[in-house]
């Protein structure tokens, strides 16, 4: 074969391979409510929209798409000096509506004598979200933290006497008092309360880069905060505490302060 062909095929290859290590890759759909992990030079630094995010030693990073998010993702990645963007559509989702009227106030809005309690603790819930740790674990595969049929969905949201109340930002998961939960990821524990006004008995776990989880309505708690979990570890038991109905797991995944669809997680 000629000297030139070969040079030129070596160079193809080179090539190639240099452009598809320089490439990102992401795993997720770019859909409302989703979780979507990127793929990049461990070098490189990633901007989502106008957000840094943190890029681990072996390239992964992590960011989530809002419920309501209407326009396109940008990514900017930067590379020895050098300036990519992707802009990524984001598709639409439809959410169950429903309508309940003829209800007691006291059952749509609860009373001024707990407006205080309740900003304390949202607070409290905002600084667990806010962490952005080193941990590597919001990469790998999360598993369901109990068994029992989902009796609620992400995304739903309820109209109590003609006002829209907050949508439902997980999946209720029912199951008999007591079931043992696990958790969906390995972690850090950064909240172990039993006694929220909404939430009741509530775990939150930092999984790294943003990523937290949160378990609610427990009857009892395993952990506490700064305990290292690993998946699959029982970290309390399934109740009926706080604002419910009736025995059940409220599951959550968060990327900060945007909340997440757990399905995307899950499968």
């Amino acid at each position: 074969m000629d000297c030139k062909i070969i040079s030129r095929l070596i160079f193809l290859v080179f090539f190639f391979s240099t452009t598809n290590l320089n490439a990102i890759e992401f795993k997720g759909k770019f859909l409302q409510g989703h979780y979507i992990i990127g793929i990049t030079d461990p070098f490189a630094e990633i901007i989502i929209d106008k957000k840094k995010v943190k890029v681990s030693k072996d390239g992964f990073f992590v960011f989530g798409i809002d419920r309501d998010r209407k326009f396109d993702v940008t990514i900017t990645k930067i590379l020895n000096g050098n300036k990519e963007k992707i802009t990524k559509k984001v598709l639409k989702r439809k959410y169950n509506i429903q309508r309940i009227d003829g209800l007691e106030e006291s059952k749509v809005t609860p009373p001024e004598s707990v407006y205080k309690r309740i900003k304390e603790e949202n607070n409290k819930i905002g600084e667990a979200r806010a962490i952005n740790s080193d941990l590597p674990f919001f990469k790998n595969q999360f598993i369901m933290p109990v068994k029992g049929i989902i009796s609620g969905v992400y995304g739903s949201q309820r109209i109590l006497n003609g006002k829209p109340k907050w949508p439902h930002y997980g999946i209720d998961i029912a199951a008999k008092k007591g079931t043992k939960i696990k958790s969906s990821a390995t972690g850090v524990v950064t909240m172990a309360e039993t006694d929220l006004y909404y939430t009741g008995g509530t775990i939150i776990m930092d999984h790294g880069h943003g990523i937290s989880t949160i378990y609610s309505h427990l009857a009892t708690l395993n952990v506490q905060v700064g305990d290292e979990v690993l998946q699959g570890d029982i970290i309390g038991t399934v109740g009926s505490t706080g604002r419910s109905t009736g025995p059940h797991l409220d599951f959550r995944v968060n990327w900060f302060q945007t909340r997440l669809d757990p399905m995307s997680v899950l499968k």
